[in-house]
Protein backbone atom coordinates (compact mmCIF):
# COMPACT_ATOMS: atom_id res chain seq x y z
CA UNK A 1 0.00 0.00 0.00
CA UNK A 2 1.16 3.20 -0.54
CA UNK A 3 2.49 4.94 2.01
CA UNK A 4 0.72 8.18 2.13
CA UNK A 5 -2.82 6.32 2.19
CA UNK A 6 -1.96 4.75 5.24
CA UNK A 7 -3.63 5.77 8.38
CA UNK A 8 -2.05 8.03 10.31
CA UNK A 9 -3.14 7.71 14.28
CA UNK A 10 -2.72 11.20 16.17
CA UNK A 11 -4.48 9.99 18.93
CA UNK A 12 -6.82 6.85 20.19
CA UNK A 13 -8.81 6.38 23.36
CA UNK A 14 -9.84 2.68 23.88
CA UNK A 15 -13.90 2.57 24.03
CA UNK A 16 -14.93 -1.24 24.30
CA UNK A 17 -12.66 -4.18 23.36
CA UNK A 18 -14.91 -7.46 23.00
CA UNK A 19 -14.07 -10.69 21.18
CA UNK A 20 -15.90 -9.85 18.21
CA UNK A 21 -15.53 -5.76 18.08
CA UNK A 22 -13.09 -3.61 19.36
CA UNK A 23 -14.59 0.28 19.50
CA UNK A 24 -12.48 3.42 19.71
CA UNK A 25 -12.21 7.14 19.41
CA UNK A 26 -9.37 8.31 17.22
CA UNK A 27 -7.82 11.34 15.63
CA UNK A 28 -6.44 10.29 12.11
CA UNK A 29 -5.40 11.13 9.06
CA UNK A 30 -5.35 9.50 5.73
CA UNK A 31 -5.07 10.28 1.94
CA UNK A 32 -6.94 8.06 -0.75
CA UNK A 33 -8.91 8.84 -3.99
CA UNK A 34 -12.57 8.49 -3.51
CA UNK A 35 -15.99 9.32 -5.41
CA UNK A 36 -18.38 12.25 -3.93
CA UNK A 37 -21.01 10.86 -1.61
CA UNK A 38 -23.47 11.93 1.01
CA UNK A 39 -26.96 10.92 2.21
CA UNK A 40 -30.13 11.43 1.58
CA UNK A 41 -32.04 14.45 3.15
CA UNK A 42 -35.57 13.29 3.89
CA UNK A 43 -38.15 13.69 1.30
CA UNK A 44 -35.16 14.17 -1.12
CA UNK A 45 -34.97 12.24 -4.16
CA UNK A 46 -31.81 9.86 -4.15
CA UNK A 47 -30.56 11.29 -7.88
CA UNK A 48 -31.18 14.69 -6.29
CA UNK A 49 -28.63 13.75 -3.49
CA UNK A 50 -26.40 12.39 -6.12
CA UNK A 51 -26.55 15.84 -7.85
CA UNK A 52 -26.23 17.63 -4.93
CA UNK A 53 -23.02 15.92 -3.17
CA UNK A 54 -21.10 16.50 -6.27
CA UNK A 55 -21.82 19.90 -6.34
CA UNK A 56 -20.76 20.73 -2.51
CA UNK A 57 -17.90 18.31 -2.30
CA UNK A 58 -16.20 19.15 -6.11
CA UNK A 59 -17.37 22.38 -7.42
CA UNK A 60 -19.02 20.34 -10.84
CA UNK A 61 -22.66 20.28 -11.59
CA UNK A 62 -23.50 16.77 -13.12
CA UNK A 63 -25.14 17.06 -16.43
CA UNK A 64 -27.38 13.89 -16.23
CA UNK A 65 -27.60 11.76 -13.13
CA UNK A 66 -28.41 7.76 -13.59
CA UNK A 67 -28.95 5.00 -11.45
CA UNK A 68 -25.35 2.60 -11.82
CA UNK A 69 -25.68 0.31 -9.02
CA UNK A 70 -26.89 -0.53 -5.42
CA UNK A 71 -24.53 -2.02 -2.94
CA UNK A 72 -24.82 -3.43 0.96
CA UNK A 73 -20.99 -2.76 2.06
CA UNK A 74 -21.67 -5.35 4.93
CA UNK A 75 -24.41 -8.03 4.27
CA UNK A 76 -25.37 -9.56 7.48
CA UNK A 77 -23.80 -7.22 9.57
CA UNK A 78 -25.58 -3.85 8.71
CA UNK A 79 -28.40 -2.77 6.83
CA UNK A 80 -27.06 0.42 4.91
CA UNK A 81 -27.91 0.44 1.09
CA UNK A 82 -25.86 2.44 -1.05
CA UNK A 83 -27.21 3.97 -4.40
CA UNK A 84 -24.83 4.49 -6.94
CA UNK A 85 -25.28 7.21 -9.81
CA UNK A 86 -23.02 8.09 -12.72
CA UNK A 87 -23.14 11.08 -14.87
CA UNK A 88 -22.01 12.00 -18.58
CA UNK A 89 -20.53 15.89 -18.32
CA UNK A 90 -20.31 17.95 -15.84
CA UNK A 91 -20.05 21.59 -15.60
CA UNK A 92 -17.58 23.54 -13.34
CA UNK A 93 -19.43 25.87 -11.03
CA UNK A 94 -16.90 27.23 -8.65
CA UNK A 95 -14.95 25.90 -6.30
CA UNK A 96 -16.69 23.94 -3.90
CA UNK A 97 -18.66 25.70 -0.97
CA UNK A 98 -17.23 23.39 2.05
CA UNK A 99 -13.44 23.15 1.77
CA UNK A 100 -13.10 20.36 4.25
CA UNK A 101 -14.87 17.60 1.83
CA UNK A 102 -11.33 17.57 -0.52
CA UNK A 103 -7.80 18.43 -0.45
CA UNK A 104 -7.84 17.64 -3.61
CA UNK A 105 -10.25 17.05 -7.06
CA UNK A 106 -9.60 15.85 -9.86
CA UNK A 107 -10.94 13.83 -12.85
CA UNK A 108 -8.86 10.52 -12.94
CA UNK A 109 -8.60 8.41 -16.55
CA UNK A 110 -10.46 5.09 -16.29
CA UNK A 111 -7.33 3.81 -17.74
CA UNK A 112 -5.39 4.53 -14.74
CA UNK A 113 -7.86 3.27 -12.33
CA UNK A 114 -6.53 -0.19 -11.98
CA UNK A 115 -3.21 0.75 -10.93
CA UNK A 116 -4.35 3.15 -8.54
CA UNK A 117 -6.65 0.23 -7.22
CA UNK A 118 -3.74 -1.92 -6.86
CA UNK A 119 -1.22 0.61 -5.02
CA UNK A 120 -3.80 1.15 -2.42
CA UNK A 121 -5.11 4.87 -3.43
CA UNK A 122 -8.69 3.97 -4.37
CA UNK A 123 -10.11 1.68 -0.98
CA UNK A 124 -13.46 2.73 -0.22
CA UNK A 125 -16.55 0.08 -0.84
CA UNK A 126 -18.81 2.21 -2.67
CA UNK A 127 -15.85 3.79 -4.67
CA UNK A 128 -14.38 0.88 -5.75
CA UNK A 129 -18.05 -1.03 -6.61
CA UNK A 130 -19.06 2.32 -9.16
CA UNK A 131 -15.23 1.81 -10.91
CA UNK A 132 -14.86 -1.52 -11.28
CA UNK A 133 -18.65 -1.66 -12.39
CA UNK A 134 -18.04 1.24 -15.15
CA UNK A 135 -14.47 -0.42 -16.31
CA UNK A 136 -16.40 -4.16 -16.76
CA UNK A 137 -19.71 -2.96 -18.13
CA UNK A 138 -18.77 0.41 -20.11
CA UNK A 139 -21.40 2.56 -20.92
CA UNK A 140 -22.03 5.46 -23.97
Amino acid sequence: MAESTSWKIHNERLVDDTRRLRLSIASVERWVWELPGGYVDPDEDPAATASREVEEETGWRPRSVKPLVSLQPSVGTTDAENLLYISYGADHIGDPPDINEAERIAWLPLRNIPARIQSGEIIGAASLVGLLHVLAFPHP
